[in-house]
């Protein structure tokens, strides 16, 4: 079952999430669904995740394409490569060009499950 990171909101400026711990599905392959309900036209959301290993120090470790339109995205991040991280967050940018007003908005939410794989069985 997602588990939401960050719930559904509006935003009308750049911001961070709270950390969110990563549990026993820290080291383990997480995938990511970016849900954009609401974005005006000419503007642009750009949405990172970011690891710590102690809520202090943070780096980029994966980030989704630039958007520009409502719908669902999905990112792999494979945290098998990360055994230090123990914290995740994400942060997003928003963008707005031509016009000045009204001021950026948009509405979002970003959802994680761990993926599980399968391996297939000979017959």
């Amino acid at each position: 079952m997602p588990e939401l990171f960050v719930p559904e909101m509006i935003a009308r400026e750049d911001g961070t999430s709270d950390a969110i711990a990563l549990g026993n599905t820290s080291g383990k392959p997480l995938l990511l669904t970016l849900g954009i309900t609401r974005i005006l036209e000419q503007e642009s959301l750009d949405v990172s995740i970011w690891g710590s290993a102690d809520k202090e120090q943070w780096r980029q470790i994966a980030a989704y394409p630039q958007k520009f339109y409502c719908g669902t995205y999905l990112l792999l991040v494979d945290l098998s490569r990360e055994l230090h991280v123990r914290y995740l967050r994400v942060q997003w940018r928003m963008g707005r060009w031509g016009e000045t007003e009204p001021k950026p908005v948009a509405g979002f939410y970003v959802a994680a499950e761990e993926l599980k794989y399968q391996t297939a069985g000979a017959a």
